[in-house]
């Protein structure tokens, strides 16, 4: 994964899988980076090939938040997906997401200056079961129908950090 800033813009370059290790780190990136006043994100998707559950209800929160909770015309929407494939396309359909982002065919990327997203140092197996946890929730709160697909992981999820949880504050 890959990212530049310009102006007000983010652009994050995700090339072949997009999935949970990623999740973690590019999430702290866009908060931070809307912290500091970037409202405006666009990932060039030309060359991924499949995103996960995870990195994809990642995003969802990551937009649900943005707009607090709205959904926002079209031309104000803050995360932009440009040329998804097929196969993306149809799981955006199918877990009823696509109407959270502004999905764009045709435009000619974007940037020349990415650089490679940094990978955190501290991230632990909590965060990223917490993440994991989250990113499913919002699959299954932003369409109920999705709850027959990630119910049994989102409850692995749930026992996993719980254990987690206690472990650490045992040790």
């Amino acid at each position: 994964m890959m990212v530049a800033v310009a102006a007000q813009t983010v652009f994050v370059k995700v090339n072949g899988r997009a999935d949970y290790t990623s999740s973690v780190d590019l999430k702290k990136l866009i908060n931070e980076l809307w912290e500091r006043g970037y409202s405006h994100f666009v990932f060039d998707l030309c060359q991924c090939q499949i995103m996960d559950s995870t990195f994809l209800g990642m995003l969802c929160g990551v937009a649900l938040s943005f707009s607090n909770g709205n959904n926002p015309p079209d031309s104000e929407r803050y995360l932009e997906l440009v040329n998804p494939n097929a196969r993306l396309r149809e799981v955006l359909e199918n877990l009823g997401v696509a109407h959270l982002f502004k999905i764009i065919d045709g435009a000619q990327p974007l940037t020349g200056r990415y650089e490679p997203l940094a990978k955190a140092q501290d991230c632990t197996r909590m965060e990223l079961a917490r993440t994991c946890l989250e990113a499913h929730r919002t699959l299954m709160a932003v369409k109920p129908e999705n709850a027959a697909k990630f119910k049994d992981v989102a409850q692995f999820l749930a026992e996993d950090l719980k254990r987690l949880e206690v472990s650490d504050s045992a040790g």
